[in-house]
């Protein structure tokens, strides 16, 4: 059900942003604005990353196989580093066109057509913010959560273009009016420094997961549950290990107990231990890859 509802929520997030696209794109070369062309250029990369997104969140769904043992999670974290780094080159040219455009004397605008393409974007990017932040709490996507941190970025940043183009268009024929020009070279510049965070961030994100870092909460949660069950006469140490990417979790903890440790019950006694840890994980059983050890020679821990 949470496969299905991410998949759905990605596929009307990719036919919302070419939309969205083909609007800044059409309507950036009509009204001669380099600020809504990029707003325009950067939808429709954000869909292709979309679209890749889907087809790794279907991936993710199967089943283990021979090549893949653990699954496809980590897929994840590669296409979302992949996504945010060119995010990341595109707002930096995009920087150094504002720049040049700025030193260059600016550009006329048809604020008209601005602030009509801006009216609509920006209501667009808030409605599709709503729809999936609902939609998200029961699918709890990672790549939805990403979708709507996009869409809410979109959607105020379009506001402020929409601020900034009706005060230049109040501006025309007043005594200020020689400053308009440069009003979409500066919006640009502007837009590209707000965007920047975001991708910063996915990339920050996905890079973690790709070189395996331990999640502090999941490492916490792992020592707290630990803390309780060492405290069984026979157990001597543990050592633990944990990481996170995509939806996947890996945890891996090797106790170290007495070599007459569970002789009267036996196995009964390691699982019910077993069961004891992963009842305080929060992390859901089926997207956990979760191994308990017990050995009584310290060189195997």
């Amino acid at each position: 059900m949470q496969a299905h509802l991410e998949q759905r929520a990605l596929k009307i997030s990719i036919a919302m942003t070419l939309v969205v696209a083909g609007l800044g794109i059409t309507l950036g070369l009509l009204a001669g604005s380099q600020s809504i062309l990029f707003d325009g250029v950067f939808s429709s990369i954000d869909a292709t990353m979309s679209v890749l997104a889907l087809w790794v969140s279907r991936l993710a769904q199967r089943e283990v196989n021979q090549r893949f043992q653990h699954g496809y999670w980590h897929f994840e974290p590669m296409a979302a580093a992949f996504n945010g780094a060119i995010l990341m080159l595109l707002c930096f040219y995009a920087f150094l066109n504002a720049v040049q455009g700025l030193m260059e004397g600016g550009r006329e605008l048809a604020f008209g057509m601005a602030i009509a393409y801006a009216v609509l974007v920006a209501t667009a990017c808030f409605s599709m913010y709503v729809f999936e932040s609902r939609l998200n709490r029961e699918a709890d996507s990672e790549f939805v959560r990403i979708d709507i941190q996009g869409w809410l970025m979109a959607a105020l940043i379009t506001s402020a273009l929409l601020v900034a183009f009706a005060i230049a268009w109040l501006l025309e024929g007043t005594a200020l009016s020689h400053w308009t020009p440069y009003v979409d070279s500066l919006l640009l510049a502007v837009l590209t420094l707000c965007f920047m965070p975001v991708p910063i961030g996915i990339v920050r994100r996905a890079l973690k997961e790709v070189f395996l870092i331990a999640p502090s909460h999941l490492d916490r949660e792992v020592h707290d549950a630990m803390q309780q069950v060492m405290q069984r006469d026979g157990l001597l140490n543990y050592y633990s290990h944990v990481a996170k990417t995509g939806r996947g979790y890996f945890i891996e903890i090797h106790i170290v107990t007495q070599p007459d440790f569970a002789s009267g019950r036996g196995m009964s006694m390691l699982d019910e231990i077993r069961e004891e840890i992963a009842l305080q994980l929060s992390a859901p059983p089926e997207r956990r890859w979760f191994t308990v050890a017990f050995t009584a020679d310290p060189r195997w821990a």
